[in-house]
């Protein structure tokens, strides 16, 4: 018997693919093939492609910041070398040769160099150089001293060895005018500077005033004010601690107003040689610019009328009752009792005794 014959199943050709399609599938495929290497974008590779950039940077960051560290080193450095070099250099300057330059001085103004303690006190040598300076500058200009020559340098060591003195001494009048509860305000000295003005002492004008500050002394208005109030400092701590002047000018005044001769007191207790024999009668006629009387006391004459005797007159230095006895014009024909306060170190020598002085530079 035959087998059966299989059906003849005609083969099914494959559908052609259009060009246009295979050219669009191969570039799919290429597109594809080109992405897959292409790092997904995520928050973890973002983290780390930071992380590359950073450290790639660090390399040209931290030379960098080593150059500035040494930078400011060296600077500070050099800083501190110049400022060392330059103490010292002033240190030798006025410690070994004693410079008054103006520039130094103008440097002791700023850095407080001392020159001397005086106890418990440090003296500055800028107090120094300005008492120096305007000595020197009133015999320069006024008395035409040289002082590079033989007699100008001895007369400009004995200078240097006044204002030594001076500073020092001023330093132990503050100590005494702290314990003795002693001070001097601004008006006060205002009030002494307007004083001599009004009386045309230091000029008629506040011009003229000044021009002769610079002149003498090399000073302005501030300087001299300084200087004065220094000097008022200085008298209101002998007034202070001078209670015998102070008795003796109160006795003579009681001994006036109770009757007694103005001329036989003055020649009995006055400390006026050059008066009391006269009854304490000046020497001719005053006026208010006298520089040989004090401007307290011609100050107070002017508000009496001939015959009358003042108030007991400090006049820093002295204390002074006077009497005026007859006007001519402008000027007054008048007599005085004189009151001598104690000099200033027969207070200051005790305590520089007790306190001892150190000077830093010798003269």
């Amino acid at each position: 018997m035959k087998k059966p014959r299989k059906p003849h199943v005609p083969k099914l050709k494959r559908p052609a693919v259009p060009k246009v399609l295979r050219r669009k599938q191969a570039v799919e495929q290429r597109a594809s093939e080109a992405f897959a290497d292409v790092p997904r974008i995520t928050n973890e590779t973002v983290a780390e492609h930071r992380e590359e950039v950073l450290g790639s940077a660090r390399k040209y960051i931290y030379p960098l910041q080593h150059s500035r560290r040494r930078i400011v080193t060296i600077s500070a450095s050099l800083l501190i070398t110049a400022v060392v070099i330059f103490l010292a250099y002033c240190g030798l300057a006025l410690y070994k040769f004693q410079s008054t330059s103006g520039f130094l001085y103008g440097v002791t103004q700023v850095i407080p160099f001392p020159i001397a303690k005086a106890g418990p006190s440090w003296v500055s040598y800028e107090s120094y150089l300005f008492e120096l300076r305007h000595y020197t500058h009133y015999y320069q200009t006024q008395q035409q001293v040289d002082f590079k020559s033989t007699s100008g340098k001895q007369q400009l060591a004995s200078f240097k060895k006044q204002a030594l003195a001076q500073v020092v001494d001023d330093a132990y009048v503050k100590q005494l005018a702290k314990t003795n509860h002693v001070s001097v305000s601004d008006q006060q000295v205002n009030d002494e500077v307007s004083l001599v003005q009004r009386q045309n002492r230091l000029g008629s004008s506040q011009a003229e005033f000044r021009a002769v500050l610079s002149e003498f002394w090399g000073w302005d208005e501030g300087d001299f004010k300084r200087e004065l109030k220094q000097q008022l400092l200085q008298q209101a701590v002998v007034s202070k601690l001078d209670t015998a002047t102070h008795a003796r000018a109160d006795s003579a005044l009681q001994q006036l107003k109770t009757g007694a001769d103005f001329g036989t007191l003055a020649a009995s207790v006055s400390d006026d040689a050059g008066t009391k024999g006269n009854g304490g009668q000046y020497p001719g006629l005053i006026d208010q610019s006298n520089r040989d009387v004090a401007p307290q006391v011609t100050a107070a004459l002017a508000k009496l009328q001939p015959g009358q005797v003042s108030d007991i007159i400090n006049t820093g230095y002295t204390l002074e009752i006077v009497k005026l006895l007859d006007v001519q014009g402008t000027k007054f024909h008048a007599a005085h009792i004189q009151f001598n306060f104690q000099p200033i170190n027969t207070y200051t020598d005790p305590l520089q005794a007790k306190h001892k002085t150190h000077d830093y530079i010798k003269v």
